[in-house]
Parts: structure tokens; sequence; C-alpha cells
């Protein structure tokens, strides 16, 4: 088989497969802010931040206190 003829599926079932993986996710802080994330945030790190990266791109991170709730976005 030539490799031009199976690059294409190959490439549309990756892209696929990737799609699948995120689960975009709201972050509400006590303050009432809520960040749209491309996906779930990093659980609290060692030093008591949660991080994640907004629909834009930029990282975030926020102390774990400051965090009311996570949920997956609907």
């Amino acid at each position: 088989m030539n490799m031009k003829k199976l690059a294409l599926p190959l490439a549309i079932v990756g892209t696929l497969a990737l799609a699948g993986c995120a689960s975009p996710t709201v972050v509400t802080l006590q303050n009432g802010t809520q960040y749209l994330t491309r996906d779930k945030p990093k659980t609290k790190s060692a030093d008591g931040f949660y991080e994640f990266q907004d629909i834009s791109g930029k990282t975030i991170r926020v102390k774990a206190d400051d965090v009311a709730t996570v949920r997956q976005e609907k």
C-alpha cells in the first residue's frame, strides 16, 4: 500500500482521537470569577495552586483556597 494513501486516514483518526480527549471545564473562584478551560485542571499542586489553560491558551495559576468549584462543561 502506498504511504500517501495511508497517511490521510491515519491523520483523520489521530485528529478525532485527540478531539475526544478534551473535556472543557469551568473553574469558579470564591469571588465569582469563572474560567473556561480547555481540559480539566491539574489538581492542587504541592505549593497549593491549581494550574490550567483557559480557552485562549493563557496559563492561569490560582490558590486552591480561592477555588469554589471545578465542574465539567455540559
